[in-house]
């Protein structure tokens, strides 16, 4: 589905069901150099269950136009945005990596708004060291590189995420580069990884938060470790949210890696009700 965001084409994939306002809506965005196509199993399981779902294209990556966000700040202002062009009253935010803190800082923002808030590979502070940083804008093939080896705890998918026989680690390679690509303008692998290095809003975000918040963190993810979203999740329990940790016994991609274990978390603590 296209929606027009700040005066831009915005691509979301809506899981094979019609976008209808009126459902409990959900609404996925992807961290650096991903697209949609992340959330292939999450997003079609809950649009046929009955959930409306939105899994977004940021700007300026693949389907989506307008300018890619340089700030975690920027990219949250646009999920404000899409939410009004939907016409989508409330919604839950899940947000993987770089996402994650976009969904931080959105829910932060839009307050009663959002009804749950899923953090996927979260950290904060979500330092890149200054090696990535560098590939990322002199050599994006070995930065590329890098970031596979360092995402993944397993080379083969389990047969729900990708099909039988899948290589994630060329798989996602592959969507690396076609992200990379699809924007000849702007070096979108530089600019999101400036924007995760560079976010100081984190605890004050987790303190605004008025919905529950889930981390589903990997317990052997080198990308964002656990232990750092160690800051977030006190922070949050100091000022009385509502918070659950979940730890899979996987990387950085939560979402192939294991992902039923990921839908399931996600499933149930949607189901909750966000006023418990």
């Amino acid at each position: 589905m296209n929606l027009t965001v700040n005066h831009h084409r915005t691509y979301c994939y809506t899981g094979g069901k019609p976008f209808d306002a009126a459902k409990p809506t959900v609404v996925f965005i992807h961290g650096v150099l991903n697209d949609h196509s992340v959330w292939i199993l999450q997003s079609r399981y809950l649009a046929h269950h009955g959930w409306n779902v939105l899994a977004v294209d940021l700007p300026g990556h693949c389907k989506s136009e307008g300018d890619a966000p340089a700030t975690v700040e920027e990219a949250a202002a646009f999920i404000g945005a899409l939410l009004d062009a939907a016409g989508v009253k409330k919604a839950a935010l899940v947000g993987h990596s770089w996402g994650s803190l976009i969904a931080l800082e959105a829910a932060a923002r839009l307050k009663d708004r959002v009804t749950h808030l899923v953090l996927v590979g979260a950290a904060y502070p979500m330092k890149v060291s200054q090696v990535l940083l560098d590939a990322s804008l002199n050599n994006p093939e070995a930065g590329i590189r890098m970031i596979n080896v360092f995402s993944r705890s397993t080379l083969a998918a389990p047969p729900s995420a990708l099909g039988p026989g899948t290589w994630v680690y060329g798989a996602n390679t592959a969507l690396n580069r076609r992200v990379l690509r699809s924007n000849p303008g702007v070096n979108v692998f530089h600019r999101g990884f400036t924007a995760c290095n560079s976010y100081a809003g984190g605890e004050a975000a987790v303190q605004a938060l008025t919905c529950p918040v889930l981390f589903l963190l990997g317990a052997q993810d080198q990308m964002t470790q656990p232990k750092a979203a160690k800051a977030l999740i006190d922070q949050a329990r100091a000022h009385g949210k509502a918070v659950q940790v979940t730890h899979l016994p996987v990387g950085h991609h939560q979402m192939t890696e294991t992902p039923e274990e990921t839908l399931f978390a996600i499933r149930d603590f949607l189901a909750e009700d966000s006023a418990a």
